[in-house]
């Protein structure tokens, strides 16, 4: 099962909260074909994003939950946003969405769709664990910035940039230890911790400049943050 590239991709990504975007989400599946056309291989880990945070805060404006049933409902998004991106692949795509990392997956398929697996990790875990499964040595990690910042850039104008970054001074200064659900965060903690243990290189980019995704899976420079 090698050879495959892991990418985690947000769910604002796929549907930000102004909406679905066609047009974008044609290129995204006119990108990803015209590589698998070539030879290679993808699973992509879908998030819940905004969807997920819209129904998490009305759920909570409702009534006080714990907080394993807010992530259980953050789960079930993250499973229909992947249903509908399985569906947009088509035959190309394996026949079911992954909802659990850790279970061996057989497939002649060239595209895997994941989605989120329990209580207590995040896709971006997802995407970790999957990327030990497949062997593969570093994932990309889409979302709506386009870099990780010292601190949150909407709130301080005076927020810097970080381009690369070891995951030690990531985990200590930017995203800490403790992950909770619906939590915005550049990577989880949790993910964090097993990406360093793993030695796992982890590049974060604005997922919606598909240029720039290019660049990275073609190994060029982009614009984004690595951490290794």
């Amino acid at each position: 099962m090698n050879n495959y590239k892991i990418i985690s991709v947000g769910g604002s990504i796929i549907i930000p909260k102004t909406g679905f975007d066609i047009k974008f989400l044609k290129k995204f599946r006119q990108l990803i074909l015209g590589r698998v056309k070539k030879g290679e291989k993808f699973v992509l880990v879908i998030g819940g994003g905004a969807t997920c945070r819209v129904y998490q805060e009305a759920l909570t404006s409702v009534v006080k939950l714990p907080n394993t049933d807010l992530h259980w409902l953050g789960i079930y998004t993250t499973w229909y946003n992947a249903e509908f991106v399985r569906l947009m692949f088509g035959n190309w795509a394996h026949d079911k969405v992954i909802k659990d990392p850790t279970q061996k997956i057989k497939t002649k398929k060239p595209i895997v769709i994941a989605g989120g697996w329990e209580p207590g990790f995040s896709t971006d875990t997802d995407s970790v664990i999957l990327a030990k499964q497949f062997g593969a040595k570093e994932l990309l990690n889409l979302s709506n910035i386009d870099y990780v910042y010292d601190k949150d850039p909407r709130k301080f104008k005076d927020a810097k940039k970080i381009e690369k970054i070891g995951w030690q001074e990531f985990r200590k200064k930017i995203v800490g230890y403790k992950w909770l659900p619906g939590k915005n965060s550049p990577f989880d903690p949790i993910a964090s911790d097993l990406a360093q243990e793993l030695g796992l290189k982890v590049s974060v980019l604005n997922g919606n400049n598909l240029k720039e995704v290019e660049k990275a899976l073609n190994c060029k420079p982009f614009k984004g943050t690595i951490i290794e």
